[in-house]
């Protein structure tokens, strides 16, 4: 390139090499440069090639001072004079590539080309050099306007790209800045999550490197980032394929707790419906995970994480049988000992989603002695939260109630005590799960039934079919009616003027086909077996409600009035219903 031409170039550029030059000034040369350059149809891959790295230092500059001096920073303005000189013989090269009269061969101008493109990388490395330098004041750093809601794709693509830039080129405060931003901006709007991850591949892959950052805080914000952008599905694919398990074990493994936390969160999502399992366990991820569970330094908040992210893997079974023979079993059940309620809830269901279509697993946690655990926090004198305890209850009910040894085992315990205690005092929630359990336990035995007769169950199932919980109060009217099939416990029943009054009291004609209703008939129909039972519905005051339900129809209703008839004190009656 004649020296002629040059200085023409430079001249009607409006720039030359003498003297120093503003970021804006710079910028426009760019932009021009970048647009001038679509028009050149020879050498495309090559002239595309060169356009990316004109995009790079469009935004590079961003990361500079807004001054339009650079006497306080030499290495900068020797660097940005180098870069005219560049860039004016680009100008040069565009005019040469689109002039077809012009006498240059094809490969002078390819081998221009190449050197044209090779000094371009060499000015972006020596400007984020000094942008990483921290010679530059941040202070003075050109920051975007963030867009505001409903802002257009391009603003916020132009947005990303600063971002992108900055982290990049910034020093380690202000990548730790921009990703913060980054996170933020995450947060506000899902369409910036499907540009970096549709339109920005580099943005991805610069996340993942952050991962491997010595710096905690930028491994922190970039786990964050990847955590956000992994609670898309569709996006999964984009960081597995970049390569983000092996990095975010690492974090897991050896980053700072809050790390350690975002990575887990991270994993927990690229593993949900088992996805990318095999990944997880090819990286030796179950053995870290395990590892976690297991240490006792591990923060609450990182052991329930980690243990989200084995149960997402455990539903690929030959990952499960490794989870297994590592001691998944003895891990989770000292989980159950912790004070934090996300812990030990975690650890039950998992427990209890593992053994739920297994039985031989099933029996490893029965073996494993889980009961101990799991009816110690039942115990209304211990620390552990309500939603502990409805959680344990539920397990209980599953391990245990399936066998006659589990259930010979569990009776020795001081599980009835706890249940009627909750059925008794108990909130709303645990009140429920005490009372499906009490109905369980009737179906599997009768000597269940006449224990729970003599511990004092019945009363409390007659307070509760005035529960502020339709469930009680169904649940409840179901283990009444089965418990009062005991002769005994009929009989204690019977006894008690204010069960037999409640039931009647309660029986409501207008709801002659509701579940509650045919129990309450039921417990009615067994009463009329004896004279007392006779005796006590008589006196009750709500005969009238049987009548009512006769008159319906109700063939329940009209067989306890048949039976009541033909005692000497149904005389009041003025009919005899007959079948």
């Amino acid at each position: 390139m004649n020296s002629e031409m040059k200085e023409a170039k430079e001249e009607r550029l409006g720039l030359s090499i003498e003297h120093e030059t503003s970021i804006w000034e710079l910028s426009q040369l760019l932009n021009s440069l970048i647009s001038s350059s679509y028009s050149v149809r020879r050498f495309p891959g090559k002239w595309q090639l060169i356009r990316d790295k004109l995009e790079q230092l469009t935004s590079g500059l961003c990361a500079t001072a807004d001054v339009n001096n650079f006497g306080d920073n030499p290495a900068l303005s020797l660097s940005l004079q180098s870069l005219v000189s560049t860039l004016n013989n680009i100008q040069v090269l565009i005019d040469r590539c689109s002039d077809e009269s012009c006498s240059v061969g094809k490969l002078l101008l390819r081998s221009d080309l190449d050197l044209i493109s090779s000094k371009l990388d060499v000015h972006i490395k020596h400007l984020t050099e000094i942008c990483g330098s921290g010679v530059l004041i941040h202070s003075q750093a050109i920051v975007p306007v963030r867009p505001t809601a409903g802002a257009t794709l391009d603003d916020m693509r132009f947005y990303l790209k600063d971002l992108f830039l900055r982290l990049r080129v910034g020093d380690s405060d202000i990548k730790a800045q921009t990703l913060v931003t980054l996170h933020e901006v995450l947060c506000e709007d899902e369409k910036y999550i499907k540009i970096v991850v549709l339109e920005k591949a580099d943005f991805v892959s610069l996340l993942i490197n952050f991962l491997e950052f010595g710096d905690l805080i930028i491994q922190e914000e970039a786990a964050g980032a990847i955590s956000l952008v992994a609670e898309f599905r569709s996006y999964r694919g984009v960081l597995v394929t970049g390569g983000v398990i092996a990095p975010l074990l690492r974090v897991l493994e050896v980053g700072s707790k809050v790390g350690k936390g975002k990575a887990a969160q991270a994993l927990s999502n690229l593993t949900e419906n088992s996805d990318n399992a095999w990944s997880i366990s090819a990286h030796g991820g179950v053995t870290v995970l395990l590892k976690i569970c297991s240490n006792v330094g591990s923060s609450s908040d990182l052991i329930s994480s980690a243990c989200g992210v084995l149960r997402n893997l455990s539903r690929v079974e030959e990952i499960k049988r490794f989870m297994i023979e590592e001691g998944i079993v003895s891990i989770l059940v000292k989980l159950l000992g912790l004070k934090e309620e996300e812990c030990q809830t975690r650890a039950i269901r998992f427990l209890y989603e593992m053994a739920l279509e297994d039985v031989s697993f099933k029996q490893i946690v029965i073996n494993a002695g889980v009961l101990e655990s799991l009816v110690h926090l039942l115990d209304p004198d211990s620390p552990y939260s309500l939603k502990s305890r409805e959680v344990a209850l539920s397990a209980i009910e599953f391990f245990y109630f399936s066998s006659t040894t589990s259930m010979n085992i569990l009776m020795a315990t001081a599980f009835l005590d706890w249940v009627l205690f909750f059925l008794r005092n108990g909130e709303i929630s645990i009140q429920e799960s005490a009372v499906k359990a009490v109905t369980h336990l009737c179906k599997i035995s009768e000597e269940y039934k006449k224990s729970m007769g003599k511990a004092g169950f019945m009363p409390e199932l007659v307070r509760s079919l005035e529960a502020k919980s339709s469930l009680v109060r169904e649940t409840a009217a179901e283990a009444l009616c089965s418990l009062i099939s005991i002769q005994s416990n009929r009989k204690a029943f019977i006894q008690d003027d204010h069960n037999v009054n409640q039931v009647m009291r309660l029986l409501d004609p207008n709801e002659e086909k509701s579940a509650t209703t045919k129990c309450f008939l039921s417990i009615l129909m067994s009463l009329t077996d004896s004279n007392s039972g006779r005796r006590k519905i008589m006196a009750s005051g709500y005969i009238c409600r049987l009548e009512k339900l006769a008159d319906s129809g109700i063939v329940d209703a009209k067989k306890i009035i048949k039976k009541l008839s033909g005692n000497r004190f149904r005389s009041i009656l003025n009919g005899i219903w007959s079948l």
